[in-house]
């Protein structure tokens, strides 16, 4: 499902000297495979996600999703690539101010294989917005605009419960794992958060996989 190999990504200081943020040798995750890492502010691993969607462009090395590099595709084939095979749930929302709670979700559905609001309106409902459909987003409360994240995006989750309370948040977390598990879909989420952290059978800390974090220690 994935596999990265050789992985570098460094950004200038503010005294001009270039420094290493990602340097990742190997990672790969298995179909249906769930695996949170583990990693504080500032370590990277937003960062690493980015460069996994295909957000951010690497200095050099591969991120092959299904035998794809996402790296050597176009940014439109990088798109279409991200929208059928890759789903974020951001930290913070993204949403669409502009546009009801339904729309939102219908509108990440449009690069994959089209929008489906019968679909949209079933995931809504599966995270408790069904009565909030013509809602736009300001009208919500933080813990209802997270929930539409939520519905919107699978696969890669970047600290999807950090604007939660602990109910939701176990809520929240137990949804992106049974619909990835339907969909025999791979889970990499990154949090610092033990009690989220302790829910997962696998996990790993992200400095035991980039070499660039190790070398940033005294």
């Amino acid at each position: 499902m994935l596999a990265v190999t050789d992985l570098r990504k460094s950004f200038l200081s503010p005294e001009g000297a270039r420094v290493d943020i990602v340097q990742v040798p190997a990672f790969g995750l298995s179909a249906g495979e769930q695996l949170a890492l583990r990693g504080e502010s500032g370590s990277g691993k937003t960062t690493f996600l980015h460069l996994i969607a295909g957000i951010l462009a690497a200095d050099s090395g591969r991120v092959e999703i299904d035998g794809t590099n996402m790296a050597a595709l176009s940014e439109p084939r990088r798109d279409r690539l991200r929208a059928s095979k890759l789903g974020y749930i951001f930290q913070t929302f993204n949403l669409l101010q502009g546009y009801t709670v339904l729309e939102n979700v219908m509108l990440g559905m449009m690069f994959g294989p089209g929008s489906d609001r019968a679909h949209a309106g079933e995931l809504l409902q599966r995270v408790g917005l069904g009565h909030r459909l013509n809602h736009f987003p300001g009208q919500l409360s933080t813990g209802q605009q997270q929930r539409v994240a939520v519905a919107r995006a699978l696969v890669l989750a970047d600290e999807p419960t950090g604007n939660l309370d602990r109910k939701h948040s176990r809520e929240a977390l137990a949804l992106i794992r049974q619909v990835c598990r339907e969909n025999d879909a791979a889970l990499l989420l990154v949090s610092h958060d033990e009690e989220v952290l302790a829910g997962f059978e696998k996990m790993k800390d992200f400095g035991a996989i980039n070499v660039a974090t190790k070398e940033a220690m005294p």
